[in-house]
């Protein structure tokens, strides 16, 4: 099946009913169509939607591909200076804007982050923009740590090889949280069991934790401490209403600086290398340029990758995608 859900491109042709979009027009591509009709989708949660429709998830291919149908309500305009790549890492950042939204973060909070690849690094930097003062990054690789220092995280700590309750102290130490009793709100961006568990140590009382990671369908759960607390928890699953435009509306700020994730550019022709090189830890992002486009392998990113070369080629539908 064709892979690919986080992806950018421009405007072939629109259907006769669509007035929001014309040929030319980029857009960051919203990768899931729901019924709009079912409970979920009538109460605003049409993420929840039974039948929903989701890019490179079977029976559906995705997005790696010249040219991509969608509905034009779940196409989103970018801004003039928001550039196609940057329109590709939406997605991720709209799954983060979604979790930060479950944990109801207000300003002067502290939050901690279990996990620092992608969505986490993105979790903590929408964390900042919502006005939390303390954003603490927890990973068991030093690098990924280094890189959410030099992001967005005001502190980092890298968990040791201790009991869930040893990890949660030696946090709470490190990051100056023993006056609050833990964080106001800890997200979970990894899926990994001893995470969970020490999240639940990590929160305060009556604080608020998201579970924003997949991980194994069952896991040992420190049922007490969420009881004793009396915590809020929270599940949550890509984005709802509202999520891509806020996430768009981020970026086009400057209030998340998407581009920092991106380490290059490769050729359609090299997307499975790209995938293997996301798969081995040797990147955080890369970006697949879409088969219609004619680009070199490039370190960093490679703005000419965006307009130059989709204005050359005016039938370039797809930007490709990232992974």
């Amino acid at each position: 099946m064709v892979l690919g859900h986080e992806s950018a491109g421009t405007v072939v042709s629109v259907g006769n009913a669509v007035t929001s979009l014309k040929a030319g027009d980029r857009v960051a591509l919203e990768p899931g169509y729901p019924c709009r009709r079912c409970s979920p989708c009538l109460s605003g949660h049409y993420n929840l939607c039974p039948d929903m429709r989701f890019a490179a998830t079977p029976p559906y291919d995705g997005t790696l591909t010249g040219f991509w149908t969608a509905p034009s309500d779940f196409c989103y305009k970018l801004p003039e200076n928001v550039s196609l790549q940057e329109g590709a890492l939406i997605e991720p950042l709209a799954v983060a804007v979604h979790i930060t939204k479950q944990g109801n973060i207000q300003p002067g909070q502290s939050v901690v982050i279990m996990g620092a690849g992608p969505v986490g690094l993105l979790c903590g930097a929408v964390a900042k923009a919502y006005g939390a003062s303390k954003v603490i990054a927890v990973d068991i690789v030093q690098s990924k740590l280094d890189f959410a220092k030099s992001f967005t995280a005001t502190h980092t700590y890298l968990s040791q090889r201790v009991s869930p309750e040893e990890n949660a102290r030696n946090l709470i130490e490190a990051a100056d949280l023993v006056e609050n009793g833990g964080a106001d709100c800890v997200i979970d961006a990894s899926g990994a069991e001893p995470s969970i568990q020490a999240s639940l140590h990590i929160v305060r009382m009556g604080g608020t934790y998201v579970q924003g990671g997949m991980g194994k369908d069952n896991i040992t759960f420190p049922i007490m401490a969420l009881c004793l607390k009396e915590v809020t928890a929270k599940g949550s699953f890509r984005y709802g209403s509202g999520d891509y435009k806020l996430a768009i509306d981020l970026v086009a700020s400057g209030k998340v600086d998407v581009k920092k994730l991106v380490n290059g550019v490769v050729p359609f022709k090299k997307a499975e290398e790209a995938f293997q090189k996301v798969k081995e830890g040797q990147v955080i992002k890369i970006l697949i340029a879409g088969p219609n486009e004619k680009v070199e392998e490039s370190e960093g990113l490679d703005t000419s990758v965006d307009e130059k070369k989709l204005k050359e080629n005016e039938k370039a539908s797809a930007a490709g995608g990232c992974c």
